[in-house]
């Protein structure tokens, strides 16, 4: 793993444009920066903009007035061929965070483009003995937790890095080293704790969410989404209740409901949402020969964040 550090100002690079500008002048960077005297609103510290992942904005500079003259004021090349970011782009403190592809994470100078500084995790692709994936080698982005940036990588892996200057403050594996887990999904923050899912439904994986403390990595609570051999057990009386919404021998395929992504907090009602996806595999006929609702697949589930437990769930 590399980290880059280059100097403020250096020359911003070419493709992919992901800033514009007014013509002739006046500098935007992703509708997120325009006066110094509204700092607060400037910035874009979380996933959907806050914690609810609203993705609401109060500024106002672009509008529909003005929109047709936006220009392209600075640009960065994705440093990795024929890749594609899928990344939020995270901005604090006149900083652009953002990840790439094959877990990079980079931060740019929000104003000018210039590169700060770029970590790259040096994960391989499937052909030369990376992770599987099913949807491509893409990151959805990090999370910002004090001096800290945090992002989950193809290999499963969770790390920070200290935001100044890119180094490694601490990593954990979430996932069972070499099995047909990833991870793509960005990590969410709530208080002092972050909370990362995963993906392989296809490949089937059984899902679940881990939390770890923001500060230290240390783990501090797993939730699994559906049901795992009965022989050993149910974690909690939320799996022992999913269980029977299943038939046949659904452990031996994995059972799918992986959260890839989708994640949202309510520290008011102190709730951390997660959506669940497919299951494992698609067809209810392979995993669940009887039929059944199979919870927790295709959810909306309700955690407690302090412990992990499910509060409640809706499936869609």
């Amino acid at each position: 793993m590399t980290t880059s550090p280059t100097p403020r100002d250096r020359a911003a690079r070419s493709l992919p444009a992901v800033a514009l500008s007014f013509s002739p002048a006046i500098a935007v960077v992703i509708a997120l920066l325009s006066s110094t005297s509204a700092a607060a609103q400037q910035e874009w510290r979380h996933h959907g903009g806050d914690p609810a992942e609203t993705y609401f904005s109060s500024l106002d500079q672009v509008d529909a007035g003005n929109v047709a003259g936006l220009e392209v004021a600075w640009s960065w090349e994705i440093p990795k061929t024929g890749a594609r970011i899928e990344a939020t782009p995270l901005i604090a403190d006149g900083v652009l965070y953002a990840t790439g592809p094959f877990s990079m994470v980079f931060a740019l100078d929000a104003a000018t483009g210039a590169e700060i500084w770029r970590w790259d995790p040096g994960i391989p692709t499937e052909d030369r003995g990376g992770p599987r994936t099913c949807c491509g080698d893409v990151n959805r982005g990090a999370a910002l937790h004090g001096d800290k940036v945090i992002a989950g990588l193809l290999d499963g892996r969770l790390v920070a890095l200290n935001r100044a200057d890119g180094s490694l403050a601490w990593s954990t594996q979430t996932t069972p080293p070499g099995s047909d887990y990833s991870v793509t999904g960005a990590p969410r923050v709530m208080g002092d704790i972050v909370v990362i899912g995963n993906a392989g439904a296809e490949y089937g994986v059984r899902g679940y969410v881990t939390a770890y403390d923001a500060d230290t990595g240390e783990q501090l609570w797993r939730t699994y989404t559906v049901p795992g051999n009965p022989a050993l057990g149910f974690e909690s009386d939320a799996m022992r209740a999913a269980a029977e919404t299943w038939t046949g021998e659904w452990w031996i395929v994995g059972g799918g409901g992986t959260v890839w992504d989708g994640m949202a907090a309510d520290p008011e009602a102190g709730f951390l949402y997660i959506g669940t996806g497919n299951g494992s595999p698609w067809s209810r006929d392979n995993r669940s020969p009887g039929g059944g609702d199979n919870l927790y697949l295709s959810s909306i589930l309700a955690l407690d964040p302090a412990d992990g437990a499910l509060r409640w769930h809706y499936q869609t």
